[in-house]
């Protein structure tokens, strides 16, 4: 049935807000040819977006040629205010936007593992509030919350998961209180990283991917035909619990030591670093694990300098909690021209490889991105070996690329999320 007069006012309305989201300021002239409407109608939407106070004039276009110029029509900005939470085990960072994205604010806070719950969500909201003050955002319309664990697929809430500190759960419900105005989002933080990568990062290109996380934890986010699934109770990717060879034991409900997680967490690099000898330089400023698998890539690609082969336990021994894992095909040894450096990340190589084959073998997603702060620190290098490996364990052809934006990947994808829910309400259609 053809729309409604009004029906069809809200779509073209939708469409050249979308439009100028994307692209940014365009002219009337430069919406009719996106959009294929008339020029009338174009007229027509323009005046009512603007009336509404959705869009404004930002300048003109062909100030450079002679004659009249075209004026550019933008979102107003301004219109609302954003923040985007980044929930760590260990602390929270901040980003308050405006409606388009643009960064007015960002900071972080440490939270340590003995503070007390009702003063860690009394600092994290005070830095959600300090930030917003000082980016000049009076009143914030929507709050986007990356955490780890599981989203309750029926109620949006972060549910109560073991090994997590209490303040996470405790922090969404107080920023509600606090910010009565606001609509408050939670999801969780490697979803929202697949997110971010599949709109600005390494999965531009892939409508069908999964992204593994490897930062202080592993997890996996699965994107199917453009969409993010969650599963039936919100856990789709908690491959930390994957049952894997080479551990002390297996995994249990409450807790993954045993699974995924003891041979690829920072904690578990860090050891397998220290096997081989590899340290990362003074002073970095990022994670231990990642630290020391970019300290291992430098040193690889500088000629193998570094840590050099004394004392390098060979790849196929397994240690005591898996220091050693061998991959079915046979990875390069201790004797590698690489050195210790080299050595490292075939060994680590071969257990990431476990964690992808899994993923592979079952979602064939034909690409899957190595994403946190640990697959950003390995880049090619680590993801080049990780592929290799693939290509002898699984008969589906699969490409592993690095992250683009390692950890930062979650506060861009809450930011995404927070926007996107702002202009569902900003943009929905209203009587005119």
């Amino acid at each position: 049935m053809p729309a409604s007069p009004s029906t069809a006012r809200a779509i073209n309305d939708r469409l050249a807000l979308r439009l100028l989201q994307q692209q940014g300021p365009l002219t009337a002239a430069q919406l009719k040819q996106h959009t294929g409407l008339s020029r009338p109608t174009v007229a027509d939407l323009v005046d009512r977006l603007a009336a509404s106070g959705l869009i404004q004039v930002v300048g003109e276009a062909g100030e450079q040629r002679r004659g009249p110029n075209a004026k550019l029509y933008g979102i107003v900005a301004d219109r609302a205010h954003l923040a985007a939470l980044d929930v760590r085990t260990e602390g929270v960072s901040v980003l308050v936007s405006d409606l388009v994205g643009r960064v007015l604010g960002e900071a972080s806070v440490p939270i340590g593992g003995d503070t007390g719950t009702g003063h860690a969500v009394e600092q994290a909201v005070a830095l959600v509030e300090r930030v917003a003050k000082e980016a000049g955002a009076d009143r914030l319309h929507t709050v986007g919350i990356g955490a780890p664990g599981l989203i309750d697929p029926a109620t949006g809430e972060l549910r109560d998961s073991g090994g997590l500190p209490a303040w996470h759960r405790r922090l969404v419900a107080v920023l509600q209180e606090r910010l009565p105005a606001a609509r408050v989002t939670v999801e969780n933080e490697t979803n929202l990283a697949a997110l971010a990568e599949q709109r600005d990062g390494a999965a531009r290109d892939r409508d069908t991917f999964v992204l593994l996380w490897l930062g202080f934890g592993t997890g996996a986010a699965v994107v199917l035909d453009g969409h993010l699934r969650r599963g039936a109770s919100g856990g789709t990717g908690e491959i930390g619990f994957l049952p894997v060879p080479w551990t002390r034991g297996l995994p249990s409900a409450t807790d993954c030591a045993g699974g995924f997680h003891s041979l690829a967490s920072s904690a578990a690099i860090t050891e397998l670093a220290g096997r081989y000898g590899v340290t990362a330089p003074p002073g970095t400023e990022e994670p231990l694990g990642a630290g020391l698998v970019r300290a291992a890539v430098q040193a690889v690609s500088a000629g193998g300098a570094g840590a050099g082969d004394a004392g390098v336990v060979p790849v196929g021994v397994a240690g005591a909690g898996g220091a050693g894992v061998g991959s079915a095909g046979g990875a390069a040894g201790a004797g590698s021209a690489e050195g210790g450096a080299g050595a490292f990340l075939d060994a680590l190589a071969d257990r990431v490889a476990l964690g992808v084959a899994s993923v592979v073998a079952v979602l064939d997603p034909g690409c899957v991105v190595l994403g946190g702060e640990v697959g950003h620190a390995g880049g090619e290098e680590l993801a080049g070996r990780v592929e290799e490996r693939i290509r002898r364990m699984a008969p589906l052809p699969t490409e592993v690329r690095a992250g683009v934006l390692g950890g930062a990947a979650v506060l861009r994808g809450a930011l995404l999320t927070a926007r996107e829910a702002a202009q569902e309400v900003l943009f929905a259609p209203f009587d005119r």
